[in-house]
């Protein structure tokens, strides 16, 4: 029994670790974009496409879509889906942090999401969640 539990406890070593090292979660923007903390889900449900004049061009990060998908617009990937297949238009995807902090730099409109230990530089942070 004792070998059992040893082994159990191993196993969920990596998995504490990954939560007591995880970044902080960031809603990022191009800064040309003004767009308060509540119409973020407006914007990623597709109800909102311009802020202060500018057109909103939205991008989702791969590695941490579930997450934002769960907390902030409190929804699953396929009722998330099911809403953009309705649109004519529908966010790009980029592959991790790095990718969603360079696109938001450097595209007018853009918000996105990403991890980080500290608030990224360059961009509007709109909120932590």
């Amino acid at each position: 029994m004792k070998k059992r539990s040893l082994i159990a406890g191993i196993a969920a070593l990596p998995m504490a670790l990954s939560g007591a090292c995880l970044a902080d979660q960031f809603v990022i923007a191009h800064s040309s974009v003004n767009i308060s903390e509540n119409e973020i889900r407006e914007a990623y449900l597709g109800e909102k496409q311009f802020a202060s004049g500018v057109k909103l061009v939205l991008v989702d990060n791969a590695a941490l879509q579930d997450l934002f998908l769960a907390r902030v617009l409190r929804m699953g990937a396929s009722k998330y889906d099911t809403a953009w297949i309705k649109k004519s238009f529908a966010p790009s995807v980029r592959p991790g942090d790095a990718e969603t902090i360079e696109f938001v730099r450097r595209t007018p409109g853009a918000i996105g999401y990403v991890a980080a230990s500290k608030p990224p530089t360059g961009v509007n942070v709109i909120s932590k969640f």
